[in-house]
């Protein structure tokens, strides 16, 4: 894909989407549930629209609500649910058409005080929190909506399910809610019941509560962050206009840490983002043309952070080098983990999915680390985490979690905030920035060169590739190096990849379509050269195409 000529620059009007137009489109346009654009979708992180294209209107949030209300009886939970909200325009009338369900349903909904935002690694550590304290019944367990498209554009809204171990819904429970809310759409709504807004605000059902102190306040159990403060770091930090905003403060104050929040916006039109790769507006902080606001200020601090609009992502500026490839910083977060949590066990299993470098493998194989190779999607490491079998969680989009000091659960979803905290624990501990020991672990294993493309794919293609095998793949050599690996499933838990991955001894490819749109994500890494990268690319296209068409 060819990069925009104004990307990494500031957003001009031109760019802005009509928030007032696009609000009344949520509420004005009604979907067709024979349209299967405008029908629930979940993918790999919920269902994501817009009320421009009918994807993300009113009556996707009602059927989705008492969807999951439906889902709550059948599974005997009666505990309270949090709703967390992130700082995009669709998002606020997303949540009261939520709270309007559920409260009409008698569920318990828990917001943050003051109509405040509340990031998906804060519902998720919440959730946890309340239900390690519960006896094994499910009755009373906790769980939770979160509203958001993550980094998505302006225009976009998305809501995701985290049942009571706290991370996101397994395929079999978004399946559930997704073919459930899509018979509400198909019966107009017939079956969900719903309360007025400002009634449903003065019954017991409500609860507004501050989640912002009992998460900043239990971050010395997951981040040394007594080291931090007594190294002096200075860091720079970028909410990039999202959900977390408002964390940053506190945890300085909390720990004597000396932050400075370059840039304290909030806008849904996210007026203040440079524009992505692509000309689109696209709060991705794993993107250095996204990132280039943050980036002038490289120099400037000891490390910068910035963060997607729900906090479950990380992006990490070192000076000098700039933004960190999120590959190589979840290579170096594995590295010092395992040195540096003495109370970890031995048996503890390293997650990443199957997408991520090679060079996570090569790190735990120095360390003599088991390794669990699973596919895309964070769901993968929920079990893992939620009964300590993993210590660390990640995804090569610059997602992941682990556990606390004492190898107990912290959450069971993406955290951006201690991935952040974590980066700055290995500067202050080692004298290292995240960069500098990266090009340590280069040199003793080798550069990688690694680069994913996204390409239209038809819907027609898109369904084939689930009906991909290993006898579809004929080819026997890719960019001149004999095959060693034909993978549909993974090699960890034996699930589907929804695509295939090819190895060999000195790289790989794997192709899977979005969850979410109309693409197919090629992924290739080489330890040869970039011109090896491309020619097995280039392969990797071909032996796709081949393999779609058997």
């Amino acid at each position: 894909m060819a990069i925009h000529e104004r990307a990494g620059q500031i957003a001009e009007q031109k760019d802005l989407v009509n928030i007032s137009k696009l609000i009344s489109l949520y509420y004005r346009l009604s979907p067709s549930a024979k349209e299967v654009t405008q029908q629930v979708t979940f993918g790999t992180s919920g269902h994501r629209g817009s009320a421009i294209k009918r994807s993300f209107n009113e009556a996707h949030l009602l059927a989705i609500s008492q969807a999951v209300v439906d889902y709550r009886i059948e599974a005997g939970i009666t505990g309270k649910l949090i709703l967390g909200i992130d700082t995009h325009a669709l998002s606020q009338p997303a949540a009261i058409s939520v709270i309007e369900v559920l409260v009409a349903n008698k569920v318990t909904v828990a917001i943050h005080e003051n109509d405040g935002f509340t990031p998906t690694p804060v519902v998720s550590h919440a959730i946890v929190c309340a239900n390690s304290q519960q006896d094994n019944s499910v009755a009373h367990l906790v769980d939770g909506l979160i509203v958001t498209p993550s980094h998505n554009p302006p225009q976009d809204g998305g809501i995701k399910y985290n049942p009571p171990h706290g991370g996101p819904a397994e395929g079999e429970i978004t399946d559930w809610i997704q073919n459930r809310s899509n018979q509400y759409l198909a019966n107009d709504l017939v079956g969900v019941k719903r309360i007025d807004y400002a009634q449903a605000l003065l019954t017991e059902y409500v609860s507004a509560e501050d989640f912002i102190t009992p998460y900043v306040n239990d971050l010395a159990n997951v981040i040394n962050m007594s080291a931090i403060a007594d190294a002096k770091l200075h860091l720079g930090i970028d909410p990039l206009g999202g959900s977390g905003i408002h964390y940053w403060q506190p945890i300085a104050d909390k720990y004597g840490l000396d932050i400075t929040i370059v840039n304290n916006k909030v806008d849904p039109s996210f007026s203040f983002m440079p524009l992505d790769k692509d000309g689109k507006i696209r709060m991705d902080c794993s993107s250095p043309f996204a990132m280039a606001g943050l980036l002038q200020h490289k120099d400037q601090y000891d490390l910068c952070f910035g963060n997607d609009p729900d906090f479950d992502r990380h992006g990490i500026v070192c000076p000098g080098s700039g933004l960190m490839n999120p590959n190589h910083f979840l290579a170096v977060a594995i590295d010092y983990l395992v040195t540096h949590r003495p109370n970890w066990t031995d048996k503890m299993v390293i997650g990443k999915t199957l997408v991520s470098s090679a060079m996570i493998d090569k790190v735990c194989a120095m360390h003599d680390k088991q390794m669990s190779e699973v596919p895309v999607g964070f769901k993968w490491f929920v079990e893992g985490l939620a009964n300590s079998s993993f210590a660390f969680g990640g995804e090569e989009s610059a997602g992941a979690a682990f556990l606390r000091l004492d190898g107990s659960t912290w959450c069971t979803d993406k955290d951006g905030f201690i991935l952040c905290l974590l980066a700055a624990e290995i500067l202050a501990v080692t004298g290292k920035t995240p960069q500098q020991r990266y090009l340590e672990l280069e040199r003793e294993f080798g550069q990688s060169f690694y680069q994913r493309i996204d390409s239209p794919i038809s819907l027609d293609n898109k369904a084939r590739f689930a009906k991909i095998t290993v006898a579809s793949i004929s080819a026997t050599t890719l960019a001149n190096d004999t095959i060693t690996q034909k993978l549909t499933h993974a090699p960890g838990n034996g699930a589907s990849i929804g695509g295939i991955k090819v190895v060999t001894d000195n790289g790989w490819f794997a192709a899977r379509p979005s969850g979410t749109e109309a693409l197919f994500k090629l992924y290739g890494e080489s330890f040869v050269s970039q011109e090896h990268l491309q020619q097995l690319l280039k392969d990797a296209a071909i032996i796709v195409e081949q393999a779609l068409a058997s």
